[in-house]
């Protein structure tokens, strides 16, 4: 009999004989494998903390204790085991259970989590003001109050916030563990010397190591004499895998492991022994990515967030694994372009942050492995460090997710901005990145870029006009620039026109009936910032014979074209702004300061973009639906900025659960 159904809360583990909780173990990582094989998913890091899970939730009681994660898309096992997995076969949609830690859906998650870096902060914050309430954990004065457990990995203890974090986890004088979750990788094969002092680690200490300097590092830790005193409360094992060399108790932690991450009974008798220790502490767990698909398992990056896919097994061909197919991606086609580029200019260089699959500079990194640079999850450091080469007389490329850029900003302002630096920033994932959700979305590069003066943003509307971008951008020496793409797949729509290459400032008119404004004055013009141009395209085709569209790609959103700004306006054309963006100092911002500079009358302007609120998970086409960024919400837009007396029609409403705010895009249009 299965035991999965049985499972209703996490107190029910404790139960169960450690027998049946690896049977357990079993039928979560296959039913997380079937389900990922159906939708797509994060499915190897998920597999590779099954059993650190149960082993997690039979040892605490995370219903009062505070579990915090850290790189959020190893909580699928979690949410099956909080009561959530009649939600998993609609995992990342809207009706199901996202993908990174929802506190909506849970009280067991207690932050929205996507970003890497952040738990042992947000831990050590917990652990604070439990403290300041008198709800903490004390083992004399408060045995049954909270305790605090960060559980981080994949990767991400890399990452300079981890470091902060981990600078003052050193400082509690109380209970805190945390947990790392070591599996050699973190989205790609991790980069730089941390990863190869765990490397070391992994390989090279015993137990009988640990034992034998056990003693020696607890003069050295810091408030030594109170950890000697925990030291004698622990038992054999723990004493026995206590690390003398350490990289953590340089920050004042007591360090336990490495032990094994998928012997239960093992992290059972650990975690048990870690839970009521007073001081801080790490617990170094090893475990395999991909755990249990033996595919995942020897590609972990393929497979750390896959397509839906079918894995055909046969005695003569082996193991066959088919993704569902898609069209060429923004993606892929920039990492072909990035290669084209290094081969003519040899001082065109190009990093990522830990994705260089993702971005695509995984076929850089082999065609150019001198030039090109992964730096593991520190995108802080690839701004600055791209800074640097650009001081070097270089070409920076720097390829980032345009949610990561936000932890570069800072760099992206003081390290080239301010100091006239030529780094180039191409902001993968764009505008609505569909199921991963609100921790993804790139809704705000634009707003937060343009605020730094001679700032160059750019956006492509497909392949021809990527490449016309980059090729700008390789020329561009004066400052920052910034082209931003989807997450999607290319269009073809204006395969048969010529793209022509970009000029500061200059937009590009898609619809060539209406290059001269007075001799055929469109009805409304759209002025389209990045992939909604082949939308707006679309719809303008369905409104022939209703109303004549003139359609812009706006190209940049700083600086903006001016000329075509004032022509449009001079001549009392409604102009509808449309982006990928948030309406919230976005493009249409933008235009409407531009036209304020002129002194013009913006009445006639209306702007639609993301609406200022969370688009929670989906598929990309369904949000684009949901605010009114595909064809039909366009025809419906244009119709809106053809006659400024007309109201945006009920069915123009955002598709919401019936908790959430039903207003009409009202939220993401505005008339100015």
């Amino acid at each position: 009999m299965p035991i999965l159904p049985t499972i209703s809360t996490p107190s029910d583990l404790r139960a169960l004989s450690i027998e049946q909780l690896e049977e357990l173990a079993g039928e979560i990582r296959q039913s997380i494998i079937e389900q990922v094989s159906r939708s797509g998913g994060h499915l190897a890091p998920n597999l590779g903390v099954v059993e650190l899970t149960i082993a997690m939730h039979r040892v605490f009681d995370f219903s009062n204790d505070r579990l915090l994660f850290d790189v959020g898309h190893q909580c699928y096992p979690h949410k099956i085991l909080t009561g959530r997995g009649d939600k998993l076969s609609k995992l990342r949609t809207r009706e199901g259970m996202s993908g990174f830690p929802e506190p909506s859906e849970s009280a067991f998650d207690l932050f929205r989590v996507g970003h890497a870096g952040t738990a042992i902060s947000t831990a050590v914050g917990m652990a604070r003001g439990d403290t300041l309430n008198r709800q903490g954990y004390d083992p004399e004065s408060n045995p049954n109050g909270r305790r605090v457990v960060s559980l981080i990995g994949d990767g991400s203890i890399v990452n300079g916030v981890a470091m902060e974090g981990l600078n003052n986890a050193g400082m509690l004088a109380r209970q805190f563990l945390v947990v790392l979750n070591d599996n050699g990788m973190s989205i790609s094969k991790p980069q730089g010397a941390m990863a190869q002092y765990f490397d070391r680690v992994r390989v090279s200490h015993t137990y009988s190591d640990f034992k034998k300097g056990a003693s020696v590092l607890l003069k050295k830790v810091p408030g030594g004499g109170l950890l000697r005193e925990a030291y004698h409360r622990m038992g054999e094992m723990t004493k026995a895998a206590i690390s003398e060399d350490s990289w953590f108790e340089k920050f004042g932690l007591l360090t336990v492991g490495p032990i094994d991450g998928h012997d239960l009974r093992t992290l059972i008798e650990f975690l048990t022994e870690a839970r009521d220790i007073d001081r801080p502490m790490v617990l170094h767990v090893k475990t395999t990515k991909g755990k249990g698909l033996d595919v995942a398992e020897q590609d972990a990056t393929k497979f750390h967030s896959p397509k839906a896919f079918t894995v055909e097994r046969s005695e003569n061909a082996g193991c066959k694994v088919e993704m569902a197919p898609s069209g060429r991606s923004f993606t892929s086609a920039f990492g072909d372009a990035m290669v084209e580029m290094m081969k003519r200019d040899e001082k065109v260089v190009v990093a990522t942050a830990a994705m260089p699959d993702g971005t695509g500079i995984n076929k850089a990194i082999h065609a150019f492995p001198d030039r090109s640079f992964d730096t593991g999850i520190c995108e802080s450091h690839a701004m600055d460090m791209m800074a640097g080469m650009a001081k070097c007389g270089l070409k920076p490329f720097f390829a980032v997710y345009s949610t990561f850029l936000q932890r570069a900003f800072d760099q992206a302002f003081q390290e080239a901005a301010l100091q006239g630096l030529a780094v180039r920033l191409c902001l993968d994932r764009a505008g609505l990145v569909g199921e991963d959700g609100a921790v993804h979305h790139g809704f705000c590069d634009v707003s937060l870029l343009r605020t730094l003066p001679d700032a160059v943003l750019m956006a492509a509307i497909d392949e021809p006009s990527l490449l016309a971008s980059l090729a700008f951008m390789n020329e561009w020496e004066a400052g920052l620039s910034a082209v931003r793409y989807p997450r999607d797949s290319v269009s073809s729509m204006l395969s048969d026109t010529d793209c022509p290459a970009f000029e500061l400032g200059k937009a590009r008119l898609l619809t060539p009936d209406h290059a001269d404004l007075d001799s055929s004055r469109p009805d409304v013009a759209v002025l389209a910032f990045g992939t909604p141009a082949v939308a707006a395209l679309q719809a303008a085709k369905q409104l022939e014979g209703e109303y004549t569209i003139a359609v812009y790609d706006a190209r940049f959103a700083k600086p903006i074209d001016k000329h075509l700004v004032g022509q449009l306006l001079q001549r009392q054309i409604p102009i509808l702004l449309v982006e990928d963006h948030s309406i919230v100092g976005g493009f249409g911002s933008a235009v409407l300061e531009c036209a304020h500079e002129l002194g013009l009358d913006t009445s006639r302007i209306v702007r639609h973009g993301i609406p200022d609120r969370w688009i929670l998970q989906d598929s990309r086409d369904d949000q684009l639906s949901e605010v009114g960024l595909d064809r039909e919400g366009l025809v419906r837009m244009i119709r809106h900025a053809a006659d400024p007396y007309s109201k945006l029609p009920v069915e123009h409403a955002v598709r919401a659960r019936a908790e959430q705010d039903t207003e009409t895009t009202g939220a993401s249009c505005e008339r100015s």
